[in-house]
């Protein structure tokens, strides 16, 4: 896809939007105040413990790639950054785009994503994200999994690393299946431990300025190995 068939497509996610367009002001604020809530029930129901904060890039956008356990997963991640801005967009399940819930992810900032096949409109809305310098959370498992082997990924991260440079930062969520697994309806206070990776740097471009696909295929296999490894970690750190 050219530069403006990737800009195309990345405003058709949000109707009438551009989804690497600055949030306003009020939007800013709603964030602001949605990450300092989700922090402090962190803190307060899960004794959330953050490990290797230390690891996140300072000075450039990344792409956040967390394990996926739980629906707690998406208000827990948001403890490796902290409360405020700048602000970390989400991709996320189309099917919570209904009525006023869907004015709210996307005044949020989160990108709606077609589960179980390739969105290329939601990959080109994170392509433009990152090059407009925001910093993005992308689930490589695709949706919530259960128990403690991460499942077979999808190419997406390592896809959308390749077409902007951005790294990707692996995450362990330990605890959060116990907190709240598939298919229960309340939430259980139990310990939970995030542990964070060092950035997997993109693989370097061919003569024609590309990263070849096999080159993606491969990154998105060393991502399965890192992230097994610091899931492990942050389950024995839970427990």
């Amino acid at each position: 896809m050219s530069d403006d068939d990737l800009t195309v497509a990345a405003q058709r996610v949000h109707v009438g939007e551009d989804p690497a367009a600055p949030p306003t002001r009020f939007r800013k604020g709603l964030y602001w105040f949605a990450s300092l809530l989700l922090v402090g029930l962190a803190k307060l129901l899960f004794r959330i413990r953050v490990e290797g904060r230390h690891h996140l890039p300072e000075y450039e956008p990344f792409i956040l790639a967390p394990v996926h356990r739980s629906n707690l997963d998406f208000g827990l991640v948001v403890s490796c950054v902290g409360v405020g801005l700048p602000r970390m967009r989400y991709l996320a399940k189309d099917t919570l785009w209904k009525g006023a819930w869907g004015r709210l992810w996307t005044a949020l900032g989160a990108i709606p994503v077609h589960r179980g096949t390739p969105d290329r409109e939601a990959l080109s809305a994170c392509i433009a994200v990152l090059r407009a310098g925001e910093s993005l959370v992308m689930f490589p498992e695709g949706t919530r999994q259960s128990g403690p082997v991460v499942q077979e990924l999808f190419d997406g991260p390592a896809y959308v690393q390749a077409r902007t440079g951005a790294p990707i930062v692996p995450v362990g969520i330990g605890g959060s299946e116990a907190a709240m697994p598939k298919g229960a309806k309340f939430v259980r206070p139990r310990k939970v431990v995030l542990t964070i990776g060092a950035p997997l740097v993109a693989p370097e471009k061919n003569d024609k300025g590309r990263v070849p696909r096999r080159a993606v295929r491969e990154q998105t296999e060393v991502l399965h190995g890192v992230l097994q490894d610091l899931f492990d970690t942050a389950q024995r750190a839970a427990r």
